[in-house]
């Protein structure tokens, strides 16, 4: 099959994102790149639990003053619901419907932009109402390094599939983006793995002290 060929609902293959070499090439890449950054996030978890409890007077705030359940629970809940709309945008493309899977991927961007105001809006509250800032302590350096890190990594998802978006707005489906796309829909199922963990690590085991 060629990238640049005609297809309809009936010719369009069952796997269109390994369905060419290029494609195959493209997730040989892509886990590569997901090697070096589970080896990053990897190190940045292994540092914030080396630091979580390092504070410089006892007037320090530890996780367990800041961290506020209910909020982390809602951005918890954007992010696996994001990750959902994801595999239903997924869903569409190999049954060659664009439409719908332009629709479920302007779904997932709205959940992953909500995601990362509540995240803004948790990083304002600890400076300004605990004065917790990246200087303040070892304690925050750690968390906003791993916590911001991802939510660069958030905000690099959302310009990801947002590009290809409007870049394939006219041109629909072909076995040349679909694989883009596909692999930008694994970045974002990866992106919701970690934050699981920062989810279970900072702050469930920050709260229970």
């Amino acid at each position: 099959m060629h990238a640049d060929e005609k297809f309809t609902y009936e010719t369009w293959p069952a796997a269109p994102e390994r369905a060419t070499l290029e494609a195959k090439n493209k997730f040989l890449g892509f886990w590569f790149f997901l090697g070096g950054e589970t080896v990053l996030f990897a190190s940045l978890f292994a540092t914030y639990l080396a630091l979580k409890d390092k504070v410089p007077t006892a007037e320090h705030h530890l996780a367990k003053d800041l961290f506020e359940m209910p909020l982390v629970f809602l951005m918890t809940m954007l992010l696996l619901t994001s990750s959902l709309t994801s595999v239903y945008a997924m869903y569409h493309m190999k049954n060659f419907d664009f439409k719908k899977m332009q629709l479920w991927l302007g779904i997932t961007v709205l959940l992953g932009l909500a995601f990362l105001c509540l995240e803004v809006y948790e990083f304002n509250h600890y400076v300004h109402e605990f004065h917790h800032t990246f200087t303040s302590s070892a304690f925050g350096s750690a968390f906003y390094a791993l916590v911001g890190f991802h939510g660069g990594h958030v905000a690099f998802g959302l310009l990801w599939i947002v590009a290809l978006m409007v870049r394939n707005s006219k041109r629909g489906l072909s076995l040349y983006n679909a694989p883009k796309f596909y692999v930008a829909s694994l970045y974002w199922h990866f992106i919701d793995v970690v934050w699981v963990f920062i989810f279970t690590v900072v702050y469930l085991m920050g709260m229970v002290g």
